[in-house]
């Protein structure tokens, strides 16, 4: 399901920003109607929801002396949060978002008005980064802003949580090469396609000007690496252009003036897609492919399926990172997707995979698998999420998976999905762990 791409660009003045800012809040992220926009199902009754969420807008790493601040003589946005650490918009619109499903989960009858859940119905779990924990605080206020909800977190603070660590659970010479074998049959060409857009970032940050200049190129060949109990990695220009692109379009972000954001560049949409491609190839290219997927995200995949599984429970918030979406729905087998209204259009910054559960006035059981993100207009404008001015929602499929004629999945099929993915698991483990 693909909707038109309107994404939004701030004019230069500040008469048509504030046009631009009115056009969002009475239009929404699309111009579509709220219907379209819609996380509902008429004719089905709700009964559990299941979020798994990127943490929303971070400040990058261009502290001094970072590897960000050597490669342009430009001076990076004056960030509100220390590196890696949500910023203050990314607080604000994380609120939204968890106002946005308050009102939804109410008008679905899930939840009453002012709710306070009994023991167990709601869970929000996050990873132990300030930045995951801070954004499920953020959404839990919105959610259910007079209850004061628990954020669960495992480890020390701002450590990594196994279970959000997309960290390969094992590793060999056999498996490495099998996998690597893998993902360049399916991301190669991607790879090689880069040049031009390695070029577009290099002339927009003015590399050609910084002192570092020759120690920071694009032409060296990528090296992936793939550990047991690292994440995967690659080395290469590949992982500098990642770098340089993800801050570049964290700037895009939370820079009112996108020419600013650009270093005094006007930039298209397209070359802004054209910038946030590298490190869309850079997660495919670590967590894309299903020998690493199927990997890495286990431990998440099993932490789903068992609040699948929870007698009692209504909702669930697990926040974490780009890498966990993009693991778990590779593990799952999604269909190929490429999503409207953003420069991100795999996993978009603070999106949520959306899984809900569905009765059919015949008492059957169906799920639904929706991603729910802010366009570019409204990460940048803000404008008040509600039912009428909806995020943008975007239904996902699954590969040999028939859905029903509203896009719904019966539960055996959907549990299927998670039960296969963890026998994958073992079976790829069974086969190079020894």
């Amino acid at each position: 399901m693909k909707k038109q791409n309107t994404n939004y660009r701030c004019p230069k003045t500040a008469v048509f920003v504030l046009i631009m800012i009115l056009l969002i809040v009475i239009t929404g992220p699309t111009g579509a109607n709220a219907a379209d926009l819609s996380l509902s199902d008429k004719g089905y009754s709700l009964k559990q929801v299941i979020v798994l969420s990127r943490h929303n807008i971070r400040a990058p790493l261009s502290t001094k002396g970072s590897v960000l601040e050597q490669v342009t003589p430009n001076t990076w946005y004056n960030w509100s949060a220390k590196a890696s650490e949500l910023s203050l918009r990314g607080g604000v619109l994380e609120t939204e978002m968890g106002q946005y499903f308050r009102k939804w989960l109410e008008q679905e009858g899930l939840i009453p008005e002012n709710y306070h859940p009994a023991d167990g119905e709601v869970r929000i779990y996050s990873n132990s980064k300030q930045k995951t924990i801070a954004t499920a605080r953020y959404f839990s206020a919105g959610l259910a802003p007079t209850a004061n909800l628990d954020v669960e977190y495992h480890m020390d603070f701002d450590k990594m949580d196994p279970v959000f660590t997309p960290a390969l659970n094992f590793a060999g010479d056999a498996y490495t090469k099998a996998a690597v074998r893998q993902i360049m049959k399916l991301f190669g060409g991607r790879i090689k396609a880069l040049s031009g857009n390695y070029a577009l970032l290099a002339d927009v940050i003015d590399m050609d000007r910084s002192e570092s200049y020759s120690d920071y190129e694009f032409a060296d060949d990528n090296v992936i690496i793939l550990n047991k109990g690292s994440e995967p990695a690659v080395q290469g220009p590949l992982k500098l252009g990642t770098q340089i692109s993800d801050a570049l379009v964290l700037q895009y972000y939370e820079e009112s003036d996108p020419v600013k954001a650009a270093f005094g560049r006007e930039l298209s949409e397209e070359q802004w897609h054209d910038i946030c491609e590298i490190k869309e190839v850079y997660g495919e290219v670590l967590f894309g492919a299903p020998m690493v997927a199927a990997n890495v995200a286990n431990p998440l995949v099993k932490e789903i399926f068992s609040e699948i599984n929870t007698e009692g429970r209504l909702f669930t918030f697990l926040c974490g990172h780009d890498s966990n979406i993009v693991s778990v729905l590779a593990a799952l087998k999604a269909e190929e997707y490429s999503l409207p209204d953003t420069v991100e259009t795999s996993a978009p910054i603070g999106c949520k995979l959306v899984f809900s559960k569905w009765e059919s006035k015949k008492g059957r059981i169906y799920w639904s698998a929706d991603l729910v993100y802010q366009s570019t207009g409204q990460l940048k404008y803000q404008p008040i999420l509600d039912l009428d001015n909806s995020p943008v929602v975007y239904h996902l499929g699954f590969q040999n998976v028939k859905a029903n004629k509203h896009g719904l999945i019966k539960d055996k099929d959907f549990r299927k999905l998670f039960t296969k993915a963890m026998k994958e698991y073992d079976s790829l483990y069974q086969k190079y762990s020894r």
